[in-house]
């Protein structure tokens, strides 16, 4: 157990006092970025947060639309890893946060919104920019905290900072295994600010004045104090107790690894370890290694493939097919889902049993786990039509082939090497006869010692410069000029399915947005990315966002970099095929009235997007050929700029 000492000083306005205390708090528990908008109730926290910014204690963007504020914050969180601050005033304000704390909570992405109010007495009087905004998120948030109106009395400091903590440590899923979006909702009288004082370097103490000071003991949890855990970023699986030992798997059932959204590395180290076909998703973290099955929409509607597939292990949250899902509603068809939360909500079940008993009530707390799994959305295990057979924090495979299963009877258990062999060959046939519009001539043609081959190769690649570009194309040389250093956010539309059709393996940092899959925030969640992942003088890479002109015209004000703030490397590259062409690939297409499909379904615009950089300050330019596409792509990018691709519909 350790005592840890805060500075604490009176500026003459209890809100000022209170926010400083809140952000000193924030701040030692590794909040780095903080997004605001303006407004005159949060003036205390705003000009708190100015200060903290220029002492470079807190990163602080400003934005004028909450609802950027908030997908900027959550590109920030996706990129560290750590929540980021969100600072509005009353009313509306906070409403229009809604759309980002959704996704944050859907893909566990930690937030930490910090919403200014009126005082408690003025709520339901009718007062100016004056709702109920305590619970205003509903169950979409991890925590909701609603803070009384400080008045300048001993021991608010010390309250600032236990809040700090509680809603931290929800936001990061210490105890619950799930990070997401907190609400903090802070009532605040006049005066709503003061003079702020100088920060030191010293985030715990003020240049110039003699603080108050309060003690806060950090240890084993007691009445009143929130524990810090010294390893917040370790597994979320070890939240509440020791990790369990994983789930053995035998090699016995033909299996397939599936990593969706946010899976992580686990998912391919996996299938290398089992020797099994991994299908990953562009965003999936998992994308590479020689198992990797890029054709996996046709292989798994394929009986010979498909249809002989008896366990699918899951990772994150496959959203880009329908295939996918549909091999867990199959019958014969072994569904383990991995999932860090596993274990946290297994034991709240455990927890809940135990109550029962003590209550007299014999409740099987498998039974409890399956319940809440099927009925509370905000769970989110990953589990198509409730059929996943378990959920398991980690999975390992077994080297007793009979070990944790056997294999169906009546069946030899095949060799994974040859079930492996068959699914990668049978992928790379399919890509290859998909890509003979786009794939470039054989390299080793230009140094055939025929005079006809090199030219005709010479003659093959000038044509293929030349030719048109496609969506295809388009993915592909994205993919190609991406690297490490770099980040890829690929929009939520036609485009990222077009992507994850062609493209090859390769370990680089791919974001999108597929909580909830909307297109709302793209451009915010973006340029929150790129500033995460460019601070530092000696950063390097640049941020690319593949998005549709719809995505685009969605969060254009999101476009808006206010005088003096950052401007980050990025390039929006729009594929502009004049309105919603991803609903021309749905059934609805084919049977609706083409008339009232195209009004209301496929939404056509002619937005001239060159004039709509040129007024928010963004470079431009448009291509048209391959040529042109990578030396766009290739180009040296320090301003942010859009890169406009005109496609047919």
């Amino acid at each position: 157990m350790r005592a840890v000492t805060r500075a604490h000083i009176s500026t003459g306005s209890p809100a000022a006092d209170f926010s400083l205390a809140l952000l000193q708090e924030f701040h030692r528990l590794g909040v780095k970025d903080a997004v605001l908008s303006p407004g005159s109730r949060s003036q205390g926290l705003a000009l708190a947060l100015a200060e903290f910014d220029r002492a470079n204690l807190i990163d602080l963007q400003v934005r004028i639309d909450e609802r950027t504020s908030g997908f900027t914050a959550l590109g920030l969180a996706i990129e560290t890893g750590q929540p980021a601050l969100v600072v509005t005033t009353s009313g509306t304000a906070v409403a229009n946060l809604l759309p980002a704390v959704l996704e944050a909570s859907h893909s566990s992405v930690p937030m930490l919104v910090l919403s200014s109010d009126r005082p408690a007495e003025l709520r339901g009087t009718g007062g100016n920019q004056t709702t109920w905004q305590p619970g205003i998120f509903g169950r979409f948030v991890r925590h909701s905290i609603d803070v009384g109106a400080p008045g300048g009395q001993a021991g608010e400091p010390s309250l600032a900072i236990a809040i700090a903590r509680e809603a931290y440590e929800a936001a990061v899923g210490i105890h619950s295994g799930r990070p997401g979006p907190v609400h903090v909702n802070l009532q605040f009288r006049e005066p709503l600010s003061a003079s702020v004082p100088d920060l030191v370097p010293n985030p715990l103490a003020f240049a110039g004045e003699q603080p108050e000071t309060s003690e806060v003991v950090i240890g084993e949890p007691s009445p009143g104090t929130v524990t810090l855990d010294d390893h917040l970023r370790a597994s979320h699986a070890a939240a509440g107790g020791l990790q369990p030992a994983p789930l053995e798997l035998a090699r016995g059932p033909r299996t397939i690894v599936i990593a969706g959204h946010g899976a992580g590395r686990a998912a391919e180290q996996l299938a290398h370890e089992g020797g099994w076909p991994l299908v990953a998703e562009p965003s999936s973290g998992s994308r590479f290694g020689r198992n990797l099955v890029v054709a996996y929409r046709e292989l798994l509607n394929d009986p010979d493939f498909g249809g002989r597939v008896e366990r699918a292990i899951v990772f994150g949250h496959p959203t880009l097919s329908r295939e996918v899902p549909i091999l867990s509603l199959r019958e014969g068809v072994e569904t383990i889902v991995v999932t860090p939360d596993a274990d946290a909500h297994f034991q709240a079940a455990e927890q809940f049993a135990r109550a029962s008993a003590d209550a007299g009530d014999n409740v099987d707390p498998r039974a409890v786990f399956r319940r809440r799994a099927v009925t509370d959305d905000a769970i989110g295990l990953y589990n198509p039509g409730h059929r996943v057979s378990r959920f398991a924090s980690s999975v390992t495979v077994a080297t007793d082939p009979t070990a944790g299963g056997a294999s169906p009877e009546g069946r030899d258990a095949p060799d994974d090497r040859d079930w492996l062999r068959l699914w990668v060959l049978a992928s790379r046939a399919i890509v290859a006869s998909q890509l003979d519009e786009v794939a470039p001539p054989n390299p080793d043609d230009a140094r055939s010692p025929d005079i006809a081959v090199r030219r005709d190769y010479r003659l093959a690649e000038l044509a293929a410069l030349r030719a048109p570009i496609t969506r295809r194309v388009l993915a592909l040389a994205l993919w190609q000029a991406t690297w490490p250093h770099d980040r890829l956010v690929l929009g939520a539309s036609r485009l990222i399915r077009d992507l994850d059709r062609v493209v090859p393996g390769k370990n680089i940092r791919v974001h999108s947005n597929r909580g909830l899959a909307g297109i709302d925030g793209t451009i915010a969640t973006a340029i929150g990315i790129a500033l995460a992942s460019q601070r530092g003088a000696d950063s390097v890479g640049v941020t690319r966002l593949l998005l549709g002109d719809l995505t685009l015209l969605h969060d254009v004000g999101s476009m808006l970099l206010g005088v003096g703030e950052r401007r980050p490397r990025i390039q929006l590259v729009v594929a502009n095929d004049g309105g919603g062409t991803i609903f021309d690939t749905l059934e609805v297409a084919d049977t609706a009235n083409r008339a009232a499909f195209d009004r209301v379904m496929f939404t056509p615009q002619s937005v001239d997007i060159a004039s709509l950089a040129k007024a928010y300050g963004w470079a431009y330019s448009i291509v048209s050929t391959r040529t042109d596409l990578d030396s766009a792509l290739t180009a040296q990018v320090t301003v942010p700029a859009i890169v406009e691709v005109r496609l047919p519909r």
